[in-house]
C-alpha cells in the first residue's frame, strides 16, 4: 500500500505541472480550467444573489472601468509573450457589493467583487487598479488551482502517514506534528509566495493600463495606518505590511519600464 501511494504522489507530480506564463516556472496544477471555471463561475451567481450589489453608481463604474482595462493589459501582455488564447475560457465580470470588510477578490476565470468597505482605502480610481492588478493575477497565474493541489498533496501525506503507522500514540503525534509543520513550514509560505508574486504581477498590469504603480505602496501605506493586530509574517497567509511596501517600492520602476514596451510612457 505504502509503495502504491508513493508511485501515485509521483506521478500526480510528475503530470499536473503547468508553466506560469509571467515567471516561466513550473507550477503544480492537478485541476484544469475546465474543471475549475465552471465551480467558480456557480459560485460566484450563488454569492450574488446573496449580496447586494451597487449598481448604477460612478463606483460601481469605475470598477468595471478599471477592471476591463487590467483585463485588456493583461490579454496584451500574454499575446506579446506568446500566450494567445490563453484566456479563452475567462469570463470577465466586476461587481461592486454593499459590505464594510475591506477586501477584494478575483476567482479563477475572472470573477471579480469588491467590497465597498476597501474604497475608503483605494481613494482613487488608480488605487482601485492597484487591487484589481493583484487580484486579477491570482486568477491569471491559477493560484487558486495550486492551492488545491498543495491541499490535495497534504492531504496525501497526512493519509499515507496514518497507513505507514502501526502504533496509535505514534501516529497522534504524528498527526499533530505533521499538521502544524506541513501548515507553517508549506502552505502558509505557499500562500504567501502567491500574493507577492500577485503584487508583482499586478503591478506589471496596471502600468501597462496606464496606472502608476508607484500608487500600491502608497495603498498598503494607508492600510497600514489602519492598525490592528496581525499575526507575524511566518504564521499568516500574506506577507506583512511592511514587507510589501518594501517589494512594491522596489519593483515600480521596472514595472514602468515593461509598460513602455507596449507604448505607454504617462501613467494616471
Amino acid at each position: 500500500m505504502r509503495k502504491a501511494l508513493l508511485v501515485i504522489a509521483l506521478l500526480l507530480v510528475v503530470t499536473a505541472c503547468k508553466t506560469n506564463p509571467f515567471t516561466g516556472k513550473k507550477v503544480l496544477n492537478f485541476y484544469p480550467n475546465s474543471q475549475i471555471f465552471p465551480m467558480a463561475f456557480a459560485q460566484y451567481d450563488q454569492f450574488l444573489t446573496e449580496n447586494k450589489r451597487v449598481t448604477g453608481t460612478a463606483d460601481a463604474q469605475m470598477i468595471t472601468k478599471v477592471g476591463q482595462r487590467i483585463a485588456s493589459a493583461a490579454e496584451r501582455w500574454l499575446s506579446a509573450n506568446g500566450y494567445q488564447g490563453y484566456l479563452k475560457d475567462y469570463k470577465w465580470e466586476y461587481n461592486l457589493v454593499n459590505d464594510e470588510t475591506v477586501n477584494a477578490w478575483c476567482m479563477p476565470g475572472g470573477k471579480i467583487v469588491f467590497y465597498t468597505g476597501i474604497l475608503p482605502i483605494t481613494q482613487t480610481e488608480t488605487g482601485v487598479a492597484v487591487v484589481m492588478g493583484h487580484e486579477v493575477a491570482h486568477a491569471l497565474a491559477d493560484h487558486g488551482a495550486q492551492r488545491m493541489s498543495a491541499g490535495t498533496l497534504q492531504q496525501f501525506g497526512a493519509v499515507a502517514g496514518n497507513i505507514a503507522i502501526k502504533d496509535e500514540q505514534t501516529r497522534n503525534t504524528f498527526n499533530q506534528a505533521y499538521g502544524v509543520g506541513s501548515t507553517v513550514g508549506l502552505m502558509l509560505p505557499f500562500s504567501r509566495s502567491h500574493e507577492t508574486e500577485a503584487d508583482r504581477i499586478g503591478l506589471q498590469i496596471m502600468a501597462i493600463a496606464g496606472y502608476d504603480p508607484a500608487e500600491a505602496a502608497e495603498l498598503w501605506k494607508r492600510m497600514q495606518a489602519r492598525g490592528g493586530e496581525a499575526p507575524p509574517e511566518f504564521l499568516s497567509t500574506h506577507p506583512s505590511n511592511e514587507t510589501r511596501i518594501t517589494n512594491l517600492t522596489a519593483w515600480a520602476p521596472a514595472a514602468k519600464a515593461e509598460a513602455t514596451k507596449f507604448g505607454v510612457t504617462k501613467f494616471q
